[in-house]
C-alpha cells in the first residue's frame, strides 16, 4: 500500500473514532429552549399584578410563567392538524379554554385595557400583521409592554395558515415606532450557522418524507462532519445573524 492510501486510511480511522466519541454537536439545536429562556425573563420583569394578554395563545404553554401575573388568553381557535396533510403539522392540538377567541387584528375589548401584551410565533400565521401591531396599539395602556418572538425564516407548518417564512428586524423598527412603541430589545436567536444547522438535522427525515430515500449511516456520518463545523463556525460567530437567524425577541414599550 502507498504512503499517501495509508495516510487516507488513517486519517479515515480517526474521523471515524472522533464520530463515535464526540457527542452530538448542541448547533442546530437550541432555537426553542433559548426562546423560552428568554421569555421566562422576560415575563419575570414584567410587574407583579400586571393584567397580560396572550395573543395567538394556541396551547397557553408560557401561562405557567405568569403566576405574578393577571392573564388572558386570545386565539382565532381554528387550526385544526388533521384538516390538511401539507408541511409540517402537530400530531395533536388542544387550546384548552380560552378567555378570547376572535381576529388577532379585531379584539373585543376596550382601548388601553391591558398592561402587557406576548404574540410568541404567530405573526408568520396573521394574513396582516401590520394590523395586529396596530391593534396592539390600541389596547395596551400608556408605558404598556410588548413582547413578540417571531421567526427569521421558517418552514411551512400550521398549514393553512402559514402566511409568512419570517420578519427581519427593520419590520419591528418600522412598524412598531410607526404604532407608538419604543423598542427596548431586539435579540437575534442564534445565527447563520445554527440555522444551517437546525435544517441539515432535519435532513434524514426530509429525505425520507419527501425523496423515500433512508441515509445511510455513513451519511449521517458526514451529516455529523458537517455540525462538527458548523459547532465550530457558531462558537466563532461574529453577527453572522444578521444574514440569517431562527427570529427574533422583541421587547417594546408604549410611548401613550
Amino acid at each position: 500500500m502507498s504512503l499517501k492510501k495509508t495516510i487516507k486510511k488513517i486519517i479515515k480511522k480517526i474521523k471515524i473514532f472522533f464520530l463515535k466519541t464526540t457527542p452530538n454537536p448542541l448547533v442546530g439545536s437550541t432555537n426553542e429552549i433559548t426562546r423560552v429562556v428568554w421569555l421566562e425573563k422576560t415575563l419575570k420583569n414584567i410587574p407583579r399584578g400586571s393584567k397580560i394578554l396572550d395573543a395567538g395563545a394556541g396551547e397557553q404553554q408560557f401561562k405557567k410563567f405568569c403566576n405574578h401575573l393577571e392573564y388572558v388568553s386570545q386565539d382565532f381557535a381554528q387550526y385544526e392538524p388533521e384538516d390538511l396533510n401539507y408541511g409540517l403539522q402537530m400530531e395533536n392540538w388542544d387550546y384548552g379554554k380560552l378567555d378570547i377567541i376572535s381576529d388577532i387584528a379585531s379584539i373585543p375589548v376596550a382601548d388601553k385595557s391591558f398592561d402587557a401584551i406576548m404574540c410568541t410565533e404567530v405573526f408568520e400565521h396573521i394574513v396582516n400583521p401590520r394590523e395586529a401591531i396596530k391593534e396592539f396599539s390600541r389596547i395596551l395602556k400608556k408605558e404598556g409592554y410588548l413582547i413578540i418572538t417571531a421567526p427569521f425564516c421558517s418552514l411551512t407548518h400550521f398549514a393553512p395558515y402559514h402566511f409568512y417564512t419570517g420578519f427581519n428586524l427593520f419590520f419591528y423598527e418600522t412598524e412598531l415606532v410607526k404604532n407608538g412603541f419604543s423598542i427596548i430589545e431586539i435579540t437575534p436567536n442564534g445565527n447563520f450557522f445554527e440555522y444551517l444547522a437546525q435544517e441539515i438535522k432535519r435532513l434524514p427525515h426530509i429525505a425520507k418524507q419527501y425523496s423515500k430515500i433512508v441515509l445511510t449511516k455513513n451519511e449521517i456520518n458526514k451529516i455529523q462532519e458537517i455540525n462538527l463545523l458548523l459547532q465550530n463556525l457558531s462558537d466563532n460567530d461574529s453577527n453572522s445573524s444578521e444574514l440569517l437567524c431562527h427570529g427574533y425577541h422583541v421587547l417594546a414599550r408604549k410611548n401613550d
